[in-house]
Order: C-alpha cells, then sequence, then structure tokens
C-alpha cells in the first residue's frame, strides 16, 4: 500500500464513529530497578521509581480507535470503587464516551498491576472477580446499542473472557448491525464458547485459532503460508464462525488473512524490536475494524493492522500507534522496496 493511499483511508477515517463492547480494565505499571535478592526469599527486589495508569482490555481497544477518530464510545462493566472512577475519568480526559456503560457496586474492577524492571515484566498481579452479566443489564445494553445504531459505523467486540460478553448480548448485536450494514469485529476467548456468527471479522491468535478449530497448537517449523494446519484451522474457521474474514496473528511471523472463496494470504511483520506484546492484539483488532469500515479492502486493513501491531510492541506499557507512528511505518517500507 502506498503512503497515498493509506493517507486516504485514514482522513476518512476521522469521520466515522467506532464502538467497543467487552471487557473493561485498569491497567498498572509499577516501574522499578532491580539491585538485590530478597533475604526473605529467592526473588528480586523492585524499588520503585514510578507508577503508570491506562485503560486496558476493551478500554485499550477504544483508545487505539481515539487517535484516529474522534467518535469513539466504548460499553463494558465497572464497579462503583476507586479503580472504576479512575478508569472512568482515563477515557474521560481522552474523550471517550463511557455513557452506557454499565456500573454495579456489587463487582469489583478490574485491575491487572505489572511491574516492570530493567525494560522486563517481572511479575503481573490480577484483581478480578469473574462472573456472567446479570440479566438486566445484558438488556439496558442491547437498547442502548439499538437505540445508537443508525450512529455507529463499526462495532468491536472484546472478549477476555471476564463474564461481560455473552451468547445472548452478542448475538442480539451482532445480528442487527450486520443487517444494518455494518461492520463487526471480534476478538474471541478461547476459554469463553460464544457464537460469532453475523460477524465481518473474527481475530484469534494462533493458539486460540487452533483451539477454536479443535486442533492442538503445535509449533510449526515452516512458513505460514505453507502451513498446512494452519490453513485448515483458517478454513474451518470460517465456516465455524460463519463469518467474512478470519484475521489470525502470528506473533512474530505477522498475520494470516482468510477469505471465503480466495486464497489464504500471509502477511510478513513489520517489528523491528520488541519490548512489549501487552495490548497488540488490541491494536490489531482496532485498526482492523476501523480501516474495513474507511473504505479499505481486507488486504489494506491487514496491512495497516500489521504495521499498527508493529508499532506499539516496540513501545513499554499497555501503548497506542498514533497516525504519524503509522505513516512513518509505511514511508520506511516504501523507501526500502
Amino acid at each position: 500500500m502506498t503512503p497515498a493511499r493509506l493517507e486516504t483511508i485514514l482522513k476518512e477515517a476521522t469521520k466515522k464513529r467506532l464502538l467497543v463492547i467487552g471487557d473493561l480494565m485498569l491497567d498498572e505499571f509499577v516501574w522499578g530497578k532491580v539491585g538485590r535478592i530478597s533475604p526473605e526469599a529467592p526473588v528480586p527486589v523492585v524499588e520503585v521509581t514510578g507508577e503508570s495508569f491506562y485503560p486496558g482490555g476493551a478500554a485499550n481497544v477504544a483508545r487505539n480507535l481515539r487517535e484516529f477518530s474522534e467518535r469513539v464510545s466504548v460499553i463494558g462493566l465497572l464497579g462503583k470503587d476507586a479503580s472504576g472512577k479512575q478508569l472512568r475519568d482515563l477515557l474521560g480526559k481522552q474523550q471517550i464516551d463511557t455513557s452506557i456503560s454499565v456500573e454495579d457496586e456489587r463487582v469489583r474492577t478490574i485491575v491487572k498491576t505489572r511491574i516492570i524492571a530493567r525494560q522486563q515484566q517481572v511479575v503481573r498481579v490480577d484483581r478480578e472477580r469473574i462472573a456472567p452479566l446479570a440479566p438486566e443489564h445484558v438488556a439496558k445494553v442491547i437498547a442502548a446499542v439499538r437505540k445508537a445504531l443508525p450512529e455507529i459505523d463499526a462495532i468491536i467486540f472484546e472478549d477476555y473472557g471476564k463474564g461481560f460478553l455473552g451468547s445472548e448480548l452478542v448475538g442480539a448485536i451482532a445480528k442487527e448491525a450486520q443487517a444494518a450494514g455494518k461492520v463487526v469485529a471480534a476478538d474471541p476467548n478461547p476459554n469463553h464458547a460464544i457464537d460469532w456468527s453475523y460477524t465481518t471479522v473474527v481475530k484469534p491468535n494462533r493458539g486460540e485459532a487452533f483451539l477454536a478449530a479443535g486442533i492442538l497448537p503445535h509449533d510449526s517449523d515452516v512458513p505460514p503460508g505453507e502451513d498446512k494446519d494452519l490453513q485448515r484451522v483458517g478454513a474451518a474457521l470460517l465456516q465455524k464462525w460463519k463469518t467474512q474474514l478470519v484475521l489470525i496473528t502470528l506473533g512474530e511471523e505477522g498475520m494470516m488473512l482468510f477469505q471465503k472463496d480466495r486464497a489464504p494470504h500471509h502477511i510478513h511483520t513489520r517489528a523491528r524490536q520488541v519490548f512489549d506484546v501487552s495490548g497488540a492484539g488490541d491494536t490489531a483488532i482496532a485498526l482492523f475494524a476501523l480501516a474495513l469500515c474507511s473504505s479499505a479492502t481486507p488486504l489494506e486493513a491487514a496491512d495497516i493492522a500489521n504495521h499498527a501491531s508493529a508499532v506499539v510492541v516496540g513501545k513499554l506499557g499497555t501503548a497506542t500507534v498514533t497516525p504519524e507512528e503509522l505513516a512513518a511505518s509505511f514511508r520506511e517500507d516504501t523507501e526500502r522496496a
């Protein structure tokens, strides 16, 4: 894709309205340095030098979209606690609409704390209580999305398996959105069985894709374009999920795009260096869906998602990519060609 074509797609993207639905989290990063081993146990002692907080989970998908579009909303579950308020405040500062998210005093806002020393993650601490969304909240969310649907260009379901997304909620929204001609994207969780019918694209990673297809994940010593098992998995998921597209992310090997009645297409990674893979999948689904509803072809959307993911893995923390960084990545490719 030429830089000029990218500019055309991104210009159209600024006008789009995107809705993200899924598990909301607060990502906390504790930064420090390690100078000794604890006398209490054979573990490093991290001397804290700073803390950072970012929107995580589905909120990070919304945060990635907000770099490219002014009209981004997110729907998820927040507790009426300090972490929930902090997450809502963070999203508010970025002008991401949370007005139809669900607040429940009975739940605890999910917080993931990553302790980083010497640019490496030492440990992650999760504070969460997984439970299905209450029936009254399911009905409220479906009604709210139905009312907003005429103004929405794309919906992204982000499933971290924490209970917000279920078959009833996804099925009702996806069916109406597809009938209305909207782009419907899903980032699935392998441990959470949801029928992804009526979606435009589903984006699992390699391990998730194999599990969803009922095939034991395994390493491959052949290039993705020659990997018969990977191709079999992609074809099976197109049939199982009855979706138009399946985009399988492959880490350092890039991505593989599967389309009905077309040969699979391998997109090579553009990553130069990898510091942190936190949130790279969020960036991929966000940019793929955004590009797809902004006149990009599936191959162009995959190329954009691949470049965007390559940028964020070169950053520490739950990062996003800016339009300027994305354009620079494409220019570098053009200059090397």
